[in-house]
């Protein structure tokens, strides 16, 4: 490969990287102006709309203020990790983007053959999301041991429990995904639900479903399972220390990770890129993919909206009491059916690799 192939290769995977990082960030932004006038209508007041035609313009405004507000240290904090801290949360959240397949594409007619819409293109695709959006829980660990406070110490132990009880629910919840749809790929497992809503992995994987949206609600902190942060007893957690910017790196990561919940859960159980009709393809992948994603959003605002925060005691039990013992009862229900002669003609319909 020459200077000029390796600049071209090199300017592709920058656009590639942008292409995915900019809109994310412009996405939290305006998730944040939708979650207040959501909440607003939800109860009865109007929300932001003061900056701006119908407050359009307040994250701009919110993301001014928090440039310009001065960034404080605690005089006792570990310096070098209370900064590194909300780098190393917001990290993992972007690059977990990398294999997320957004749709295929022929690049108007360019390419035979459609493209996966994805910087990379991984076999083992789900284990990579897993992997690396685990890793934000030490940026979280991190600003509560470098912050030199007790409510910030005590909400970074509190994630750390919150993590490891529903990772383990999350994960055996993908296995059963992983049983039927016979790869690790994610855009083999959209093409295994191609045909229609009936082929959707959420008809036989229900359950499943549940367990791994309201998992990846615990997962990114949000309420009813914001305990890491819990006002009422810990002020604001592992983040009453930062303001400014790194206070708005923590909210980013949070909203990142929001984000990436609702496009893994469309690609593992709603036929990602799909319509929900054959007729319907004449709609771009894409535009499917996106719309479902955002009304899982949506459904993380409803949420926030409805539930009370659960005691941690109450957290606890739904992870390993409930969750746990569902997901491995759910797994030897798929096996039986998937490996037990006279049973696969029943779940061989969502099984195309059999």
């Amino acid at each position: 490969m020459d200077g000029l192939d390796i600049a071209v290769t090199t300017l592709l995977w920058v656009l590639e990287i942008l292409a995915i990082a900019v809109p994310v960030a412009l996405s939290v932004a305006y998730i944040t102006y939708a979650e207040r006038r959501v909440i607003g209508f939800m109860q009865a007041r109007k929300g932001c709309n003061r900056v701006g035609p119908h407050g359009l313009l307040q994250p701009l405004a919110d993301g001014l203020k928090l440039f310009l507000k001065e960034t404080i240290i605690p005089a006792k904090a570990n310096k070098f990790l209370f900064v590194a801290a909300p780098v190393i949360a917001l990290t993992p959240a972007l690059i977990a983007f990398a294999v997320v397949p957004f749709g295929e594409t022929r690049l108007f007619g360019l390419w035979d053959t459609p493209h996966v819409m994805s910087i990379a293109h991984l076999n083992v695709g789900i284990l990579y999301v897993m992997a690396i959006s685990s890793l934000a829980v030490y940026g979280v660990l991190l600003a509560g041991w470098a912050s030199n406070s007790k409510y910030a110490l005590l909400g970074a132990v509190r994630a750390t429990c919150q993590m490891v009880s529903y990772e383990i629910a999350m994960g055996f919840s993908l296995v059963c995904v992983l049983m039927l749809a016979g790869t690790m790929d994610l855009s083999g497992i959209v093409h295994a639900q191609e045909g229609g809503f009936w082929h959707w992995y959420i008809i036989p994987l229900f359950p499943m479903f549940l367990v791994y949206f309201i998992s990846g609600c615990a997962e990114t902190n949000r309420t009813p399972f914001d305990l890491v942060e819990g006002d009422a007893e810990l002020v604001a957690g592992h983040i009453v220390e930062y303001s400014g910017m790194w206070f708005a790196t923590f909210s980013l990561a949070e909203y990142a990770a929001l984000i990436l919940i609702s496009l893994m859960t469309s690609i593992l159980f709603l036929g990602g890129w799909y319509a929900p009709f054959p007729f319907l393809d004449f709609i771009p992948g894409t535009f499917w993919l996106l719309g479902k994603a955002a009304f899982f959003i949506f459904v993380f605002i409803w949420f926030r909206a409805t539930f009370p925060r659960y005691r941690y005691d109450q957290m606890m039990r739904l992870g390993w009491k409930v969750f746990l013992p569902w997901t491995l009862a759910w797994i030897a229900v798929i096996g039986i059916f998937t490996y037990t002669p006279g049973l696969q003609d029943l779940i061989a319909f969502y099984q195309p690799w059999r």
